[in-house]
């Protein structure tokens, strides 16, 4: 399946085509929605001020319950602008944010309103194609979790084994230590209150998948197919599998995942490895950690330019942003997993 999202964070609409989609597929629509609801803004003090209701319209490709195999196109409303606070941005490119090199990108046409297609307003979308993905990969026995691992230096408990994210599904602010999700929360409170931001991390675990798939080669390696698709993601600066970069701190001894059989089947003891070698599905659960950045848009002073004459200047950003955009960005990363894992398999 390929899709392709469109629309602008002020525009009338936002959303996605999904094509490939296989045909007769009793889609959930209420599913759809449940995932989108998982995103929505305005739900807490943690998140941005703007609400939106993010309810999807499936328009084609979906008839009488089924899909039919024809491109499958969702739209959401906006409905909750308020373009006028980004009239003052439109040639001082806000640091951190895509402004100055979309602004080259177009040619100076860029639609500046709260982003525009650089959004993360633009996640909405990409949550429903991936539970449409989610539900293709349930009929092959695959599903997708994940929690917080990390917020400002506060790090979650380390997960034990991939069935404890299952119930974090129905939580607002998903973590496996609560008092630890405490403190994260203390911590995004009091970077809003100082104007500031603050970044995090997420772990995911994509369960089910077969041993076999994948290649060592460009284009479909497992490892570099899941990281286009979570690079797509607005903020997400990096991407580790397995162990990541605890493996510079290990020895061969401690690393290698050692191979033994339950129930007939190979299985390793750890997964360091995170479930691909060689590029290739090892048949353990595929677990990677992603790493966004403290939202941008902040309320204390930065300095910036004007495109317009060369000056140097100072500019204060107006708007309703999250001090933090990773509880909110659990669903996304999920969603772009379960599309990911998609292509891994052929789908």
């Amino acid at each position: 399946m390929k899709y392709t999202i469109f629309g602008e964070s002020h525009g009338p609409a936002i959303g996605v085509v999904l094509e490939g989609v296989p045909a007769g597929l009793e889609l959930n629509a209420e599913e759809i929605q449940r995932q989108l609801d998982r995103r929505a803004p305005g739900k807490s003090e943690l998140s941005t001020a703007r609400k939106e209701s993010d309810l999807v319209h499936i328009i084609s490709g979906f008839f009488e319950g089924k899909t039919t195999g024809a491109p499958l196109t969702m739209v959401i409303q906006n409905s909750d602008q308020h373009s006028g606070d980004y009239e003052s941005i439109r040639y001082t490119p806000r640091p951190g944010h895509a402004d100055y090199a979309g602004f080259m990108a177009s040619k100076g046409a860029l639609d500046y309103r709260g982003g525009g297609h650089f959004s993360g307003r633009l996640t909405a979308p990409l949550v429903a194609a991936g539970a449409v993905a989610r539900q293709v990969l349930a009929q092959q026995g695959v599903w997708v979790g994940a929690h917080i691992s990390a917020i400002y230096g506060i790090l979650d408990r380390t997960m034990e084994t991939p069935e404890e994210l299952r119930p974090l599904v129905d939580k607002p602010f998903p973590v496996l230590d609560e008092g630890k999700g405490e403190e994260m929360r203390q911590a995004i409170l009091e970077a809003k209150e100082n104007g500031d931001s603050v970044g995090g991390s997420i772990e995911c675990v994509v369960a089910g998948l077969p041993a076999g798939f994948g290649a060592p080669d460009f284009g479909r390696n497992v490892e570099g197919i899941f990281s286009q698709y979570l690079f797509a993601v607005p903020a997400v600066k990096s991407v580790s599998f397995g162990a990541g970069v605890g493996f510079a701190y290990m020895l061969g001894t401690e690393a290698n995942d050692p191979f033994v059989v339950e129930g007939g089947k190979v299985v390793t003891k750890t997964n360091n490895a995170g479930g691909v070698n060689g590029g290739i599905t090892n048949g353990m659960p595929v677990v990677f950690e992603v790493t966004l950045r403290p939202t941008p848009s902040i309320a204390l002073p930065q300095e910036s330019v004007d495109l317009r004459t060369g000056e140097e200047l100072e500019i204060e950003i107006k708007g309703r942003h999250d001090p933090c955009i990773v509880p909110r960005a659990v669903p996304v990363i999920e969603a772009a997993a379960a599309l990911a894992a998609c292509e891994v398999l052929g789908i």
